[in-house]
């Protein structure tokens, strides 16, 4: 089994979670879609894994896709995130998760707008937004 930067035993995951985060973050689930808090949230600033903190995307990234879920179309940096395959309810996808901690964040499609032509489809639960000040300075920086 992969070992992350950040590591807790299940009771800590539980102690540290609300009961949604948890099973979405923890277990894999899935927000009811539109159901988010962040599905209609056009800020300027960056989110956040909500278990560990770890930058995860820039607001700049940040479309109406539509889906039902917030959706970016690249991550704050390539190793911000990982894919693993995922075959649940009888269909193949991209799982999106966390690099730090390895909790579920959502999916990845192909379908996405320009420049990347990919849809991460994130579920709300699973993020921490930072307005822009508060992400000012904190790995969101753009790349030089």
């Amino acid at each position: 089994m992969k070992r992350y930067e950040i590591e807790h035993d299940e009771t800590g995951w539980r102690a540290m979670l609300t009961p949604d985060e948890y099973r979405v973050l923890r277990e894999s689930g899935t927000e009811p879609p539109f159901s988010g808090a962040y599905v209609d949230t056009d800020d300027p600033g960056a989110y956040r894994c909500r278990a560990c903190g770890n930058p995860l995307f820039r607001a700049e990234t940040k479309y109406h896709s539509g889906c039902g879920w917030p959706s970016f179309y690249g991550p704050v940096s390539p190793d911000a995130v990982e894919e693993h395959v995922d075959t649940s309810h009888g269909m193949t996808r991209t799982e999106i998760r966390c690099a730090a901690c390895g909790s579920h964040l959502g999916h990845v499609f192909t379908d996405g707008p320009e420049p990347t032509g990919l849809r991460y489809c994130m579920n709300s639960v699973a993020l921490e937004f930072e307005g822009a000040a508060e992400s000012r300075g904190q790995g969101y920086n753009k790349p030089d």
